[in-house]
């Protein structure tokens, strides 16, 4: 993990940077608030700033935002009270850790604030393959492309691949293609020069260059807008990258990973993804299965996120019982490993007795997850009467278009997540950009859309 440290390296200050560069952090140094974004945009990434708490945090963290540059800050400090530590907080700080420090606090809070404890974790024969050719092309320079579905540990694959490599100390850059509008990723991506557009008021670094010498991450590239892929397939074939509003050519050395949650294949049919640019990258191809084709992983991460977050939230790790660890392989997971995450987190916290049972373990929507829901039914079972409303449904929808079947589905999600687009989103499986298209097209024809409402959580997500 790269850690920089904001301030002046007082003794304390300093025994800290011992402690975190003990723990595997790669530490740098500025003193001023001014002086990390200046690095930051340079290029010079970090994954968190250690920042003492007489900086302006709240300034920092807004000169951040405005270069889209997003790093959390832990606050430190020698001689802090409660409040001073609240007034960091507030400013926008995750945590605060007191002078001078304690080697686990420090170990604690970098991992929990830079969220690097996602190991690889199977005991599946089917995820077992993929894990066996992941080690297999690790060391080499191939560009690889990692599919799947939503939620099935993509960029957690990715970290691997990038930890067994060549390239493992060098960094490891991810970019979010479906989170960065069209106007801004290419700058995110190539970099951008001083005045080569309204607000560039510095030169700023992008992300190729930032993991020059490692790994980029190219996170759901199926979104990329078809334009800027002709310039991303120029970046990968001649190595050299071009910055918005640049004179010349910047060398550059990385290896590309992608992940895509759709059929590229069909894409390219489709003419929204370049057929060139897809044989570039999927010189190696791993297909991650989804959570219900290797129900062996079920109750080997049930156990690792109970672990996990019993120890983040300072409760006993409690065994799971058998009729919980039946009704856990049972369930189909459609949001694969995210969604179990999700559910072992919440099991944790409402978990009462010496295990956690059943009862505690439930669905976004506070519903218990039944041991019986999806195994073997009879007449009268929740499955057979899920079937029968299932057909009922069908039929009712015989005669319609497939559009207007789309329409209907996109609306109805929606609804359920109480106009909540990002929700709605990774429930159908689409991009939030492919929604808000969908909903400015159906608004035209005059259809009422939805409004997000405010404050108000759906299915137990903040709306957004």
């Amino acid at each position: 993990m790269r850690l920089l440290v904001v301030g002046r390296l007082s003794g304390q200050l300093a025994t800290a940077v011992k402690m975190a560069m003990a723990h595997g952090a790669k530490v740098s140094h500025v003193e001023r608030g001014d002086q990390a974004t200046e690095q930051l945009r340079r290029g010079q990434g970090a994954d968190l700033l250690m920042v003492d708490y007489r900086i302006d945090i709240a300034a920092l963290i807004a000169a951040n935002e405005a270069e889209r540059i997003h790093v959390p800050v832990v606050a430190c400090g020698v001689d802090a009270d409660a409040t001073d530590a609240a007034n960091a907080i507030r400013a926008g700080a995750k945590e605060f850790i007191p002078l001078p420090p304690e080697a686990d606090l420090i170990a604690a809070v970098l991992s929990a604030v830079a969220d690097d404890d996602r190991p690889l974790i199977s005991a599946d024969p089917s995820m077992k393959a993929v894990i066996m050719l992941a080690d297999q092309v690790a060391r080499s320079e191939a560009s690889i492309l990692i599919t799947g579905e939503s939620g099935v540990g993509k960029e957690v694959m990715a970290r691997y691949l990038h930890a067994g490599s060549k390239r493992a100390e060098r960094p490891f850059i991810s970019v979010n293609c479906a989170a960065i509008p069209d106007n801004l990723l290419e700058s995110e991506l190539f970099g951008h020069e001083k005045g080569s557009f309204t607000g560039a008021m510095a030169r700023r670094i992008g992300k190729f260059e930032e993991a020059d010498g490692g790994t980029l991450l190219l996170d759901e590239i199926s979104e990329m807008d078809v334009r800027l892929q002709a310039k991303l397939l120029r970046a990968i074939q001649e190595r050299v990258i071009d910055r918005v509003g640049g004179t010349k050519p910047v060398p550059v050395n990385i290896r590309i990973i992608a992940t895509s949650n759709r059929d590229l294949a069909k894409s390219v049919a489709e003419g929204t993804f370049r057929e060139d640019l897809l044989y570039r990258l999927n010189v190696v191809n791993l297909r991650l299965p989804a959570l219900r084709e290797r129900p062996g992983d079920i109750s080997v991460l049930a156990d690792h996120f109970v672990k996990k977050y019993a120890a983040a939230n300072g409760l006993p790790a409690r065994p799971i019982s058998v009729e919980a660890r039946r009704a856990l392989v049972s369930h189909r997971w459609n949001g694969n490993v995210r969604e179990l995450e999700n559910a072992m987190h919440r099991a944790v916290l409402l978990a009462v007795g010496p295990e956690i049972d059943v009862e505690a373990i439930r669905l976004p929507d506070g519903q218990p997850l039944s041991a019986g829901s999806h195994g073997a039914a009879g007449y009268d079972s929740p499955a057979a009467r899920a079937a029968q409303t299932a057909d009922a449904v069908t039929r009712a929808h015989v005669g319609q278009t497939v559009a207007q079947m789309e329409k209907t589905l996109i609306l109805d999600t929606l609804s359920h997540c109480l106009g909540n687009r990002t929700h709605a989103a990774n429930i159908l499986g689409i991009s939030i950009r492919t929604l808000r298209n969908k909903l400015n097209e159906y608004a035209d024809e005059g259809t009422q859309i939805i409004a997000p409402q405010s404050g108000v959580a759906a299915a137990g997500y903040a709306a957004a």
